[in-house]
Parts: C-alpha cells; sequence; structure tokens
C-alpha cells in the first residue's frame, strides 16, 4: 500500500493492474466512459485565474487524478467561503535514486548521501535531503498564516467544511462529508462498497503473491541473487535473504535499524558525519555487489510488478 499527498494529508493508495488508485474510491462504472475528471468527461483542467492549477500537460493518470482532486478542493472550499490552495507541487517527484535501478544516478546519490538516513543531520540545510530541516519547511502548508489568522469558531468551521478521515471501532476508516470528500471523488470516481473493496483486496493478494512467485522462481535471478549476497558477505556485510524480491533492500532496511530512536536531526554534527560516513561505505558496497542483479531484476520487476517494498 502506497500513499499520496490530498488536502495536505497522506491517503491509502492501491496498485491495482500496474495503476495506482485511492483505496476506497471508483475510478468509473467498469465501462468504456472516461475516469471522472478526465477530459472525456467534459471535466477541464482549472487555471490558476480560477483558483486552481493547470494539470501539465503529459502528466500521467495518478498525477491528473491528484490535480483534478486538489482543484475540486479548492473550488469546494471557496463555495463556502474559505481559502485553499492546491499543494501539487511534490507530485512529478522523480523516482528514488536510492534503489539503483539507474547505477548511474545511485552511484551519485549514495556517495553523499549514502541510503539517506544520516544525511538530513549533516544537510540540514538542503531541500534535495528528505528530512532535512529545510525539506521540511518546504511542506509548511502555503495556508498556514491565513490559518492561523482565523479566529477559533472559523477555524473549526473551516475544519468542518474540509472534512477528514474518521477511524470507526470495525478498525475501517471512512471519509466525514466535505471537501476532502468531495475532492476525491471527483478526481477518482464514488466510494465503491466494502464487498467490491474486499473482491478487489484479494485479487490485489493473488496478483501480489503471484507476481513475487515468479520473480522468486526465476533461475537467473536466483542465481544472480545467490552472488549477490556471496559478495555482500566477503564485505563482511551480514545477508538475512537471497529472495529477488527482498535482497534489494536488504542492507537499506538494515541500516534503518542502527538510527537514533529520536531522529537524527538532534545529533551531534561529528558523530553524524561519522555515522554518514559509515553509511556511504555500507550503500556503496551493496550497490557494487548488486549491480548485475539488479540490472536483471527490475526489467523483470516491470514484468511482474506487485504492490509494496521489494527489489
Amino acid at each position: 500500500m502506497a500513499h499520496i499527498r490530498i488536502a495536505g494529508a497522506f491517503w491509502p493508495v492501491a496498485a491495482a493492474a500496474g495503476v495506482l488508485v485511492l483505496a476506497g474510491c471508483s475510478q468509473g462504472d467498469g465501462g468504456s466512459a472516461a475516469p471522472a475528471g478526465s477530459a472525456g468527461s467534459g471535466d477541464r483542467a482549472p487555471s490558476p485565474s480560477t483558483g486552481g492549477v493547470a494539470i501539465p500537460e503529459g502528466a500521467d493518470e495518478v498525477t491528473r487524478q491528484i490535480y483534478v482532486s486538489e482543484n475540486a478542493i479548492a473550488a469546494c472550499m471557496r463555495k463556502k467561503g474559505f481559502t485553499y490552495t492546491p499543494r501539487v507541487s511534490d507530485l512529478a517527484a522523480a523516482a528514488s535514486p536510492v534503489d539503483g535501478q539507474d547505477y548511474e544516478r545511485a552511484k551519485t546519490y549514495r556517495e553523499k548521501f549514502g541510503f539517506g538516513f544520516f544525511a538530513p543531520a549533516v544537510y540540514p540545510d538542503d531541500p534535495t535531503v528528505v528530512g532535512s530541516r529545510a525539506h521540511e519547511a518546504q511542506d509548511v502548508s502555503p495556508d498556514r498564516a491565513y490559518l492561523d489568522a482565523l479566529p477559533p469558531a472559523q477555524r473549526k468551521a473551516y475544519d468542518k467544511a474540509m472534512g477528514s478521515a474518521k477511524q470507526l471501532a470495525s478498525g475501517k476508516k471512512v471519509m466525514l462529508p466535505g471537501c476532502v470528500k468531495d475532492g476525491i471523488e471527483k478526481g477518482y470516481g464514488p466510494e465503491k462498497s466494502q464487498a467490491e473493496l474486499d473482491r478487489e483486496h484479494a485479487a490485489d493478494e493473488e496478483r501480489d503473491r503471484a507476481a513475487k512467485q515468479a520473480l522468486n522462481g526465476d533461475p537467473t535471478l536466483v542465481s544472480l541473487a545467490q552472488r549477490f549476497a556471496s559478495c555482500l558477505r566477503d564485505e563482511g556485510i551480514a545477508v538475512t535473504t537471497t529472495q529477488p524480491t527482498a535482497i534489494g533492500d536488504m542492507v537499506k532496511f538494515a541500516t534503518v535499524k542502527t538510527l537514533p530512536q529520536d531522529g537524527v536531526q538532534k545529533m551531534d554534527q561529528d558523530a553524524a558525519r561519522a555515522e554518514l560516513a559509515q553509511e556511504i561505505g555500507i550503500a556503496l558496497k551493496d550497490l557494487e555487489c548488486g549491480k548485475e542483479f539488479r540490472a536483471a531484476y527490475f526489467p523483470e520487476l516491470a514484468k511482474h510488478s506487485f504492490s509494496g517494498i521489494g527489489g
């Protein structure tokens, strides 16, 4: 399960047939009609002059749906007498340079930032470093000053107008009425029934199981994963799995366990630099040991994609 940002918060999305869709929302009636909010359904991309943001030309479907949702939330809030600025600047983030799919790009990144865990403490003023002080400053709502100036009663009315998700005793999360719900339905279609969600979840699990089985049973990948593991052991790095779907992230996940419980931003600079230097060394060894494996793995992963993390 992945997440996308809508209305400044992260909402769950589920991968189905290689496309990310918002969990709990439909993309239409299953026919040949265009998805809700698409140009084919009669909706046009709002322009900044109407309070919305124009959808980039050539945007993929997931990005387009988020733009439609954000613009719909802004329009809904305007009708209720409030200000809401669509937040879409971080939607087109490039694929992670860490995973090693692009070897040269990953090497350039890892030579400076390792896996990116201790980097926020060493480069607090670099906005490109996820978790750094500068990066988090970019995440401040553009409406923060406006919201802070609202009287308590007006802020309460604003929050009610926006709506939110509510966790039920059963564990199910439901959307309360409001502009966020309206925006999501505008971008993704009406909410699905629980029975439909259950059927899709079961289908997704079966698809993921089959994809992982295909990858983990591929003789070439199995052989390359074994060589990857042998190289890591020679470098003094512990190996806890040789499964093709897991070994690519194994060293990265092991490094997470070395992080301080209260985060890295409070670390002493000298201590953080020492930890980052060690992390860089491990990250580069992992990259070199896994170079041949990843070159073969990612093309196969494109054929047998699954939700979650792996590779």
